[in-house]
Order: structure tokens, then C-alpha cells, then sequence
């Protein structure tokens, strides 16, 4: 048993959808702290329930696509980039899903994943990356779970294949940023179906209908009359009985308006630091531009902290599965600012040669030779086309 596959083997389990509250939160949250016998599968499948949030979910997806969408490359130690190898990984699933699982330690707090040769169809037989859901880990006490429901389960990180075909992201108990915004969207929620119970009642009231309570037949008929009058909620009450509406705070929906976007801006922060494209109302560029900036630092430690797993974890292990070759390192693309390398080479452009090529190469422009009668670039030059050639 030790030299099978984990992920073959879980039993999958029905996740029923029910209401969940500040109770079942916490209640969550106690046991998944407990130091005795850790149960971690009500906080995920929480995680999974308030994921439904479109926002949140946004979110989390924007942060982990700008590191998705970077490039990086494969070299030896100490030698040149291998670009047949890079080209043949930078889009692969298998790298993509590694990255993503790294990433997702973040919001989790923890990843496990399991290598296994598959084949798709009747495409090529390629190694994948099987995510072991976190509903069957118990990282404290390094338990898998076959039926998190259970309690028996073995010692993952004791498998002769773990470091090789099993590997292991995150601190382990952690809970990662989810957990913080769990009462955000909960609160999120109950102020949408407030907000919808208020638009039912006030946009199509209920109507009521009077008549002898104890003539069936009129019973029959003003029961026949409500269902054929269209789909406001009706009730029936009898000619003595009286109904009146509960007084209660005159509104259009604005409190439940601010609460939905006080909820919104928390899990804004939390996940890329700012509020970032939303407050049509208050927002100015430099506010933008400054969120921006705020995220693309989030962006950057998540890059640096799946550069640290490649190395110290993935590749070293892909080496020993065969798929990378021994003594490879995984970097992250440097980007660089072209507009400002641009206005840099404007203004070297009066005093030092600068190769054609190399203009080439970096901004594209294809130089057939030196410019006869041409007046020479000089400092008092207008510049302006220059200057806002990448505006």
C-alpha cells in the first residue's frame, strides 16, 4: 500500500449546501484548532461555501492569474536559460497547476499534491499534479484521511514516495487568509437576502382576501382567485380578522447597500491590499494607481514564495521523477519598464553610440541605416515625439 496512489483512493462525499453562521464558524474554527483530535473539514468546506461570493472569488482569482501570466525560466546553476525546455513547460498544465497550489497556500494556508502519470483521451501520457483535497489532511499530526468523516487514516509525510511524488506547501495548521474573510461574506449574504426580501415585499406586496372563513365554497373561490391574479404571495383571512404591516424603519435598501460594500471593501483589502476598480464615487487615478502598486507587491512576494518552492521542493523532485533534469533552477522573468528605458536612450542618444540591434531586439524598431543630412540629437532638441513614443 505504501507505493500506491492516495488520490485513487478517497472516498468522495456529498457536500450538502445549508446555511452557515457566525456559530458554525467558530464552531468550525475550535475544531480545527483542537490540539488533541484536529477536524479540519467543516473550516474547508466553509472555505468552499463562501467561495460562491463572486467578489471574493475575483479576488483571489486576479491575484493568482498575474502570477499565472508571468513568464519564467528553466537553467542550469550558474549557466544559461534552456529555452527548449522553458518552451516546452511554460504553458504545460503541470507547471500551471503547481504554481496555482503554491499560491493558493496564501488562502489556505496549506497544499498537498501527488504526481501520477495519466493519460488523456488518446493524447501522450503526461505527469500530473492531483491537488489531495484539504477536507482529508489533518497537517498537524500529518494524517490522510480516505473518508474525512473517519478518524483512521496514515502518516503521509512516513510514505517512501513523500518529497518525490507527494509534496507539501504552507505551515502546517495554518489557516490561511480565507479564514478572516469567512464573516465578511457571510454577513455579505444575509444582507442579500434581506435586500431580496425587502424588494419582494415592497416591489409586490402581498395581497389579502376577506371572506366567511367558514363558507368552503367562498374559501374555494377566493383561493381559485388569488392563484389566477399572478405571483404575489396571497393569504386568506376571515371578514371579522384584521392584518396590519410591523412599523419598521423606512428604507430603500441603503442599509443593506452599505453593509454589502463595507463587506466587499474588508475582502478587497485582505486579498489585494486595496480597493481596487470599484468606488466609481470616490475613486481617482492616483488612488487607482496607488492600489495597484499596493497589489503588485502582493503579487511579487507570491512569485518570490513559488520561486522558493520550485527550488527547494518541485524541481528537485520532477529531477528524481525525470521529467526535469538534475541541477535546474526555476526564475521568474525580470520585467522591465519600457517607457523609462526608452526616455533613457533619448537622452544618450547625443553623446554615446547605441547598437541597431539592440533597438531591435528591445522596442521593435528596425533601423536600416544612419540618416543623411540628418541634424544630430542635441540636448535643446524637441523631444516630445520621443519622449511619448510608448504614451
Amino acid at each position: 500500500m505504501s507505493n500506491t496512489k492516495l488520490y485513487p483512493q478517497l472516498v468522495e462525499k456529498t457536500v450538502t449546501q445549508t446555511r452557515q453562521d457566525i456559530a458554525k464558524m467558530k464552531q468550525a474554527q475550535n475544531n480545527f484548532k483542537n490540539a488533541d483530535n484536529p477536524v479540519v473539514w467543516q473550516l474547508y468546506n466553509l472555505y468552499d461555501y463562501i467561495l460562491d461570493d463572486a467578489h471574493l472569488t475575483s479576488q483571489i482569482e486576479n491575484r493568482i492569474n498575474d502570477s499565472l501570466g508571468a513568464t519564467w525560466n528553466l537553467k542550469k546553476k550558474g549557466g544559461d536559460i534552456d529555452q527548449e525546455l522553458t518552451d516546452l513547460h511554460q504553458n504545460s498544465e503541470l507547471f500551471n497547476d503547481i504554481i496555482k497550489e503554491i499560491i493558493n497556500t496564501r488562502f489556505y494556508g496549506h497544499s498537498v499534491i501527488e504526481f501520477d502519470w495519466k493519460q488523456d483521451g488518446q493524447n501522450e501520457v503526461q505527469l500530473k499534479a492531483d491537488l489531495l483535497p484539504r477536507q482529508n489532511i489533518i497537517s498537524k499530526k500529518g494524517t490522510f484521511l480516505f473518508d474525512y468523516s473517519e478518524e483512521k487514516g496514515i502518516q503521509y509525510r512516513d510514505l517512501p514516495q513523500y518529497g518525490t511524488w507527494i509534496l507539501e506547501f504552507g505551515k502546517p495548521g495554518e489557516m490561511g487568509l480565507l479564514n478572516k474573510a469567512i464573516p465578511h461574506a457571510l454577513f455579505k449574504r444575509f444582507a442579500q437576502s434581506c435586500w431580496s426580501e425587502l424588494c419582494e415585499i415592497y416591489g409586490i406586496p402581498p395581497r389579502v382576501y376577506k371572506t366567511d372563513a367558514q363558507d368552503p365554497a367562498a374559501v374555494a373561490r377566493g383561493k381559485r382567485m388569488m392563484q389566477d391574479m399572478g405571483s404575489a404571495a396571497w393569504f386568506i383571512i376571515d371578514t371579522t380578522e384584521e392584518f396590519e404591516w410591523a412599523k419598521g424603519v423606512s428604507t430603500n435598501g441603503d442599509v443593506y447597500s452599505n453593509l454589502i460594500h463595507l463587506c466587499d471593501g474588508q475582502n478587497s483589502l485582505l486579498m489585494s491590499g486595496a480597493i481596487i476598480g470599484q468606488d466609481t464615487k470616490n475613486g481617482n487615478y492616483s488612488k487607482e494607481e496607488a492600489g495597484q502598486k499596493m497589489l503588485q507587491k502582493l503579487v511579487l512576494a507570491d512569485m518570490a514564495l513559488v520561486e522558493m518552492y520550485m527550488n527547494s521542493k518541485v524541481l528537485p523532485a520532477l529531477a528524481r521523477i525525470g521529467v526535469i533534469p538534475a541541477d535546474y533552477v526555476f526564475a521568474w522573468e525580470v520585467s522591465e519598464d519600457l517607457q523609462e528605458l526608452w526616455t533613457r536612450v533619448v537622452q544618450a542618444l547625443p553623446y554615446y553610440e547605441i547598437d541597431p540591434n539592440w533597438l531591435k531586439d528591445k522596442f521593435g524598431i528596425e533601423i536600416t541605416g544612419k540618416r543623411e543630412n540628418g541634424n544630430p540629437l542635441t540636448s535643446g532638441s524637441n523631444l516630445s515625439i520621443a519622449e511619448n513614443f510608448f504614451v
